[in-house]
């Protein structure tokens, strides 16, 4: 506040000073890029009723965010989050802290200071604070409108995020010998996309590779089975071997109850790796992750990895 004499703080309660306005990544079809056998199919991998299975995976990893607009000063939204990163291992069925990487903890203001020439001056030495005002990759400029700033802080918020869990990845693809559970995406680590070790279960499906006939198999895998494997290639970022895996039986439930989507590095043999590490993922659905509602897809390991982080934070 002594930095920028013209801001206000927010009189909100807690849940009212999240930030609002963020605009979502559309829902989109994509044509799945297929690298195992010649026809997109469904592939059985575990029985459909509940069976016991044994998990590959000893470590888990996740990230968590805490954004708050804390103050605004000539209408532009003054953002403070804190975002953070850990591993958990499970030993002897237990899940403890990492002890050769710390978990990641980091508090930061996000303010864009090409509208605030005071914070310019208040800030520009300051580790605590992001100026959101730069170009960004494309070298677009964010509009000086408050929805479009907090949009701004926002994806910085996640970047910053998203390079703490890349770097307990890196490091636990540099230092362990058994595979890690990773809840995202890999492709943008170039050693974890590389890497045996690493496997990214996304839980969202903004992006749906199911175009075309795949759809329908893509929504009619039931429990126990997984679709082809198939290349996923982003513009910006490395490419990894992906598949879809059915974690828990969707009858009676919408079309993306327990759906995920796995990545994994690719292999000369995608058939046996991608049965291994599908019949892994739906060892890690029990035991349940209530009560939180992402329970149909979410691993009990990640659960706990989250509470360690609402803990820590």
């Amino acid at each position: 506040m002594a930095a920028l004499p013209g801001a206000s703080a927010m009189e909100l309660a807690a849940a009212d000073g999240d930030p609002r306005g963020r605009s979502e990544e559309p829902p989109i079809l994509a044509t799945p890029n297929l690298i195992e056998g010649d026809e997109f199919r469904a592939i059985r991998v575990a029985p459909e009723r509940e069976a016991r299975l044994e998990s590959g995976f000893t470590g888990f990893l996740d990230g968590a965010q805490e954004v708050r607009v804390v103050s605004h000063c000539d209408g532009i939204p003054i953002v403070w989050a804190t975002v953070s990163a850990a591993v958990r291992v499970r030993q002897n069925r237990r899940l403890l802290a990492w002890q050769r990487h710390a978990p990641a903890v980091e508090r930061r203001y996000y303010v864009p200071f090409r509208y605030l020439e005071n914070a310019r001056q208040s800030f520009r030495n300051d580790p605590r604070v992001v100026d959101t005002g730069r170009p960004d990759a494309s070298g677009a400029i964010p509009s000086r409108h408050p929805a479009a700033l907090l949009e701004r802080a926002m994806q910085k918020v996640q970047q910053d995020r998203e390079a703490l869990e890349q770097t307990l990845a890196d490091a636990w693809c540099g230092s362990e010998s058994s595979a890690l559970y990773i809840d995202g995406s890999i492709t943008a680590s170039m050693i974890a996309s590389a890497s045996s070790l690493a496997v990214g279960v996304i839980k969202s499906h903004r992006t749906l590779y199911a175009e075309g006939a795949a759809f329908r198999v893509v929504v009619g895998l039931t429990a126990g089975e997984r679709s082809s494997v198939f290349r996923v290639s982003p513009r910006t970022r490395n490419p990894v071997a992906s598949w879809y895996v059915r974690v828990r039986s969707a009858s009676g439930r919408d079309a993306l109850f327990g759906l995920v989507r796995v990545e994994a590095a690719l292999t000369n043999d995608p058939t046996a790796r991608s049965d291994e590490i599908s019949r892994w993922i739906i060892a890690e659905g029990s035991p349940l992750a209530l009560p939180d509602g992402r329970w149909d897809k979410m691993s009990y390991g990640i659960r706990d990895t989250e509470e360690f982080l609402r803990a820590i934070s």
